[in-house]
């Protein structure tokens, strides 16, 4: 007798836990091209019962082995990497809870203990830049799954409301910047923007502070700018514990925001403020991620060399339009863009010469038009591309 198949035709089924899998699964059935990704088959032992598998992945999870004689001979297996500190096989971005588990709020010297700062270690002992095959590996998929993750929950979104802003890790809460970009952030995030940054500390942490502070007023965020002040840099013993206490006293269920941090930079710590975190290995793989999703736009706070290098990576996308229409791209700060780094006059520069063409350039001081450009910017955009 023939045995009954599920087949989730030409592309893979992602299945992220048992609980996914649980509705589909009946006794006597060979399931096909279904990628089971970091999943506890030991919660399933009882509806497994003759139950085959044909074409399917296997990436991590736990009781594996005992499935190997129902699998025929083109599914893939892929262990787990159990000597490592980190899941390879994740099957879903970090926050604040996952990233810092082990911190304790109000220790803290307690964070050498946490999940983040094990990884740093690892990855610091290991080599930044090791040759051996199996770390090199290790890393790549786990930055594939961090890029799975990232495209799973960026699935319920319109590509034009994910906005980008872009600065300086050593910008100052004190500073009056960073109470702009948390505004500016704040309100795109209320008028239905995601927003998205390197989810480090400076105009990173401000970018997802505001959005966190979305719905409450702006004496709200003056107030939890207040209490992170008193730990204005990231270099502070007290900088994450600041940021810990806004959250409690101001708790947020209904905006969320996207951090894509790396442990390249280990030394500045991931701001908790970004309820979903994509934290890389690979620098170059994460900072491409941030300027391809962002396609409804990159605002640039003043920066120093990363910034730049996203400045001119941002052009080079928009110039040949490789997501099929440009995104604005506004700078804060026209003395800052024009006189301190005047990087704003050469890209017009090369605008007018030619050298350049599809960038829809903006410099302010005014969040309001940074607001407006947002919007605006993408009906010029699109007919772009008519």
């Amino acid at each position: 007798m023939t045995k009954p198949t599920k087949d989730s035709g030409k592309m893979y089924k992602e299945i992220n836990s048992a609980a996914e899998f649980r509705p589909i699964l009946s006794k006597g059935t060979t399931y096909r091209k279904l990628a089971f990704q970091d999943v506890d088959f030991y919660l399933l032992s009882d509806e497994l019962q003759d139950c085959w598998f044909s074409d399917c992945i296997f990436l991590g999870g736990k009781g594996i082995t005992h499935l190997k004689s129902r699998m025929d001979d083109k599914c893939l297996v892929f262990p787990s990497f159990s000597d490592l500190p980190f899941n390879t096989f994740r099957n879903s971005l970090y926050n604040a809870s996952s990233l810092y588990e082990g911190y304790i709020p109000g220790n803290p010297e307690s964070y050498s203990d946490c999940f983040d700062a094990k990884v740093y270690d690892h990855y610091l002992n290991a080599g930044k830049l090791s040759t051996g095959i199996k770390e090199t590996l290790a890393r790549y998929l786990h930055d594939h799954a961090m890029y799975d993750a990232v495209n799973d929950f960026l699935a319920g979104y319109d590509e034009r409301d994910i906005v980008s802003i872009m600065g300086g890790h050593g910008l100052s809460r004190e500073e009056e910047t960073y109470r702009k970009v948390a505004l500016i952030s704040k309100k795109l995030t209320e008028s239905g923007s995601l927003m998205v940054s390197g989810g480090g500390p400076g105009a990173m942490e401000a970018t997802h502070l505001g959005a966190w502070m979305a719905g409450r007023s702006n004496e709200d965020l003056d107030t939890a700018i207040d209490i992170l002040s008193s730990a204005p840099s990231y270099k502070d013993r007290m900088w994450l514990d600041t940021a810990f206490k806004v959250m409690l006293r101001f708790p947020q269920g209904q905006y969320r925001s996207l951090g894509v941090p790396t442990w390249l930079y280990g030394h500045e710590p991931a701001t908790p403020f970004a309820t979903h975190i994509a934290k890389y290995f690979d620098n170059s793989t994460r900072e491409d991620s941030i300027l391809t999703i962002a396609k409804g736009g990159v605002i640039y706070s003043p920066g120093s060399a990363g910034t730049m290098q996203e400045i001119f990576q941002d052009a080079v996308q928009n110039h040949y339009l490789s997501f099929g229409y440009a995104s604005p791209m506004i700078f804060i700060g026209e003395k800052y863009w024009t006189e301190e780094m005047p990087v704003y006059k050469l890209m017009e520069h090369l605008v007018n010469k030619g050298k350049y063409k599809n960038l829809l350039l903006s410099i302010t001081d005014s969040i309001e038009q940074v607001i407006n450009t947002i919007t605006e910017c993408f009906e010029i955009s699109i007919s772009l591309i008519r």
